[in-house]
């Protein structure tokens, strides 16, 4: 049985009302009990025994795509891995975050500029004041995570910057 076929499975049992199915297959065995609000399965292997193999295995169906949650966890992990070496410059408060002074004027850093400690790198606005956040470090700026406009938490990435050696 596959992942699928199991919650399948449970949704029948919680449908029709079954008070509780079992079900034993090549060494998985697989109970729903249907008593309770919500259906709970309890999964158990053979151990070392070996299991007879089931009299007709149809043949394996191809993987399913990646869901959205799995994508997102892929990109995460390249992402984290792209960062290696890179200074994470993080929000220090809740607000939103602005890349210029004003809509007129040229954001305070873009990507591939070179900056330098105590540059203002973008303003975030908490509860209508405007806060400057200023780089900690020397170096080339090259990623800037939040959209201009965009709300943005504590803790936050706002840019990567690789440092200057």
């Amino acid at each position: 049985m596959n992942f699928k076929e199991i919650l399948e499975l449970i949704d029948k049992v919680a449908d029709r009302g079954i008070a509780g199915v079992e079900i034993e297959q090549a060494g998985l065995k697989v109970r729903i009990d249907g008593k309770s609000s919500e259906p709970q399965v309890i999964h158990s292997y053979a151990g070392d025994r070996p299991a007879a193999p089931p009299a007709y295995m149809p043949p394996a169906a191809p993987p399913p795509p990646p869901t959205a949650a799995e994508k997102a966890a892929t990109a995460k992990a390249e992402e984290d891995a792209a960062e290696v070496g890179l200074h994470i410059i993080t929000s220090p408060i809740v607000g939103t975050f602005y890349r210029a002074a004003n809509p007129e004027s040229e954001p305070f850093a873009n990507i591939g500029d070179r900056i330098v400690k105590g540059q203002v790198l973008c303003i975030i606005e908490a509860m209508k004041l405007m806060n400057e956040i200023e780089s900690d470090v020397d170096g080339v700026v090259s990623r800037i995570y939040p959209q201009n406009g965009q709300p943005i938490e504590y803790g936050e990435k706002l840019f990567a910057v690789k440092l200057s050696s």
